[in-house]
């Protein structure tokens, strides 16, 4: 076990113990009142145990031991480290609030799943296993070149899953899946449903709005970088501003950076997870495609994930600029006001506006060659506005811990020149565009990080999107390693009117998980 605590996308932060037979969890106290959880609960973990004879299969694996049929707890040992589909988990009990503080949950079942999302979030933040598989086909081949199998971790049908539907439930919220996906001929046989499983790969691609979400009060005042000192009143959920400045919140008495609930910050009991809209078409220069959703609001979180690696929240947001009115009439100041209350007293601080930023890092010669947007200040300004302008991409600011540090770009490729110059781009393509302005942010483990996190929103932003692009220049080998190092392959090279560019692809079904 190397993680004792989850730091959960939506701030909250909960202490995982080791108990006899499994693990209890228990959210932190200054959580509890913003918390749709119950205070805590026990996990029954462990692994089971099979014989070393090896599988008798023509080079696949045993897929009933896969799916977890054939199990017997008695055949089992304590759950030390990640297998790669010998473990069992089930949920054994729920620790109550006491009665003065109890909040009967809206939806017992949506409780359930919410416990157990969060304990797929701990379970699946462990070391990886192996995951080469040893079959009697490849007995003879060497480690490293052997197949490959699935991460997967067993749910059992005990405990609080024993309950009527609940495992239904839980399969029809998507969390769960078995590979029997028949009626089945009896009505009452739940031998199917003995054979549940979560991989890796599934749990990655739910969207976390669809289980984890704060309590959140209506239109709670936030400031918005580069706004007036008066208080912009919020009351959309995903109107939360919470990376705006370098100080940010106050750190947790845990010592830690502690974020507000952006995107998961909810009004109701409800979740805050939207589906993408139904496909309409338009035309645009000639190309048709689908009609797109609004991006994020001006200053919106809409992507935020604690990364054990380096201790940090990582978080994407849409930058702030003030409108052209604004600026005029002289109610904007050069500066970003943010406001934190965590004593009676409010507290503003003074940081570099989203356009100081971009101004600074567009003007650094190593960003200029690549972007060409140096100049002053008005330059960035007409910049960034005609992105907010744009009709198939959005701009976006990235922050460790609040802090900005880099520039990118998140695009619809069918509409855009890299779709009429490629051809066949399919109807939801996604394409990124990469600057890293902060140097104390540059290296190859954080590029992993961002860069795997920013393929990951896409994947999480719509169902349908199966490839992510990337089209660096020819001449940046760097970029190149990090991509191809990250899973991207190069498909050829395109010609656009300024440069000559590796077309880089990833594939949704070669995804696995992102860097943690």
């Amino acid at each position: 076990m190397r993680h004792n605590a989850c730091h959960l996308p939506n701030g909250q932060l909960i202490s995982v113990s080791p108990v006899f037979g499994g693990m209890t969890f228990r959210i932190h106290d200054a959580h509890l009142g913003r918390s749709l959880l119950p205070p805590g609960w026990t996990i029954v973990l462990y692994t089971r145990q099979h014989n070393q004879e090896k599988e008798k299969s023509d080079g696949a694996p045993d897929r009933a031991r896969e799916a977890g049929k054939g199990d017997d707890q008695s055949h089992s040992s304590r759950f030390t480290t990640p297998t790669l589909h010998d473990d069992c988990l089930y949920l054994s009990a729920i620790v109550s609030p006491p009665n003065s503080e109890n909040k009967l949950a809206t939806s017992a079942s949506r409780q359930i799943a919410m416990m157990l999302w969060v304990t797929l979030w701990w379970y699946f933040h462990e070391p990886e296993p192996d995951l080469h598989i040893e079959t009697e086909a490849s007995s003879r081949t060497p480690a490293a070149g052997r197949p490959k199998g699935e991460w997967r971790v067993n749910i059992k049908r005990e405990g609080i899953f024993k309950g009527r539907n609940v495992l239904q439930k839980l399969e029809r919220m998507g969390l769960i899946a078995t590979e029997d996906s028949s009626v089945g001929p009896d009505a009452f046989d739940n031998e199917s449903w003995e054979s549940m499983f979560v991989s890796r790969r599934s749990f990655w691609q739910i969207d976390p709005r669809l289980f984890v979400f704060s309590l959140s009060p209506l239109n709670v005042g936030q400031n918005v970088p580069g706004s007036s000192h008066h208080t912009r009143q919020l009351s959309s959920p995903t109107r939360e501003t919470m990376y705006l400045a370098d100080s940010g919140p106050p750190p947790s008495d845990t010592g830690h950076y502690a974020p507000n609930e952006g995107p998961f910050a909810s009004s109701t009991n409800l979740p805050t997870y939207y589906p993408p809209p139904a496909t309409q078409y338009i035309f645009t220069n000639g190309v048709r495609h689908p009609i797109r959703p609004k991006p994020p609001h001006q200053g919106d979180v809409f992507y935020i994930r604690y990364i054990p690696s380096v201790g940090q929240y990582l978080s994407f947001r849409v930058p702030y600029l003030p409108s052209q009115k604004t600026q005029a009439s002289g109610g904007a100041p050069s500066k970003a006001h943010t406001s934190s209350a965590s004593t009676g007293d409010q507290m503003v601080s003074t940081t570099p506006s989203d356009l100081d930023y971009l101004h600074k890092w567009m003007n650094d010669p190593r960003v200029s060659a690549a972007w060409g947007e140096a100049g002053p200040i008005s330059h960035q300004e007409e910049f960034l506005r005609n992105n907010l302008k744009s009709r198939h991409s959005f701009p976006v600011i990235g922050c460790w811990d609040g802090k900005p540090f880099g520039y990118f770009e998140i695009y619809w490729v069918k509409e855009d020149r890299l779709g009429q110059l490629i051809g066949g781009a399919g109807n939801y393509d996604r394409g990124i565009h990469l600057l890293v302005g902060e140097q104390e942010y540059r290296g190859a483990h954080r590029v992993q990080i961002w860069l795997s996190a920013l393929v990951h929103y896409c994947w999480l932003s719509d169902q349908r999107t199966e490839t992510v692009m990337l089209e660096p220049r020819v001449d940046n080998t760097k970029v190149l390693e990090y991509l191809q190092k990250a899973g991207f392959y190069k498909e050829g090279e395109v010609s656009f009117p300024h440069k000559q560019s590796n077309l880089m692809k990833i594939k949704r079904d070669s995804w696995e998980a992102p860097a943690i």
